[in-house]
Parts: C-alpha cells; structure tokens; sequence
C-alpha cells in the first residue's frame, strides 16, 4: 500500500508544473490552473507524507521526484513540443533506471 501511495504522490506531482505551463498557455483560465497546481502539490505532498511512514525518506523521496521529473518530460515531449533528443532521452531513462532500482533495492 505504501508503494502505491508513492507512485499516486508522483503522478501528482505532475500535475502542479503541468498546471503551471497551462496557466501561461491558457492565460484565460489562469487562476483554474494555478488552482489546480496547487491542489496536486498538497495532495501529492500528503500521500508522499504517508508513504514514507513506511518507506524510507530517501527512497520515497527519490523514486517521489523520479516519478514527477520523468513524467513531466514526457508531457512536454508529447503535448508541448519539447526536445526529444537521443542524450535527453538517455539522461530521462538514466532517471528512470534509478528509481526502478531503488524500488527493487528496498
């Protein structure tokens, strides 16, 4: 249970600078965004609080952030144009890699 609620907590951690680059994309629905980006940083802040109850901080932490940064890269590759370039596809996967091991190291 405490590993699902690490991967919830990262996802979230998604949403907060995805509603950030909304927010200046849509400047319409500025405040909807901001809004949203702050809802997703408290939730995902909370399940990493009750996650790492369990699990230690470091790894929590890691695999925590892991989640957002490679998750977020995505985003931007897919829906906002962003590089895809073979080296930060590497260094993307290098992330990866170490959240994948810390999980399996635990």
């Amino acid at each position: 249970m405490p590993w699902i609620l690490l991967v919830c907590a990262g996802l979230l951690e998604i949403g907060w600078p995805l509603g950030f680059k909304l927010a200046g994309v849509h400047e319409k629905h500025f405040y909807l965004f901001i809004a949203l980006s702050i809802v997703s940083m408290g939730c995902s802040g909370y399940l990493l609080y009750l996650a790492q109850k369990s699990i230690p901080i470091g790894t929590a932490y890691v695999v925590w952030t892991g989640i957002g940064a490679v998750g977020t890269v995505l985003l931007g590759i897919l829906f906002f144009h962003d590089s895809a370039s073979i080296l930060r596809l590497l260094f993307v996967t290098l992330i990866l890699a170490g959240v994948v091991g810390l999980k399996l190291v635990h």
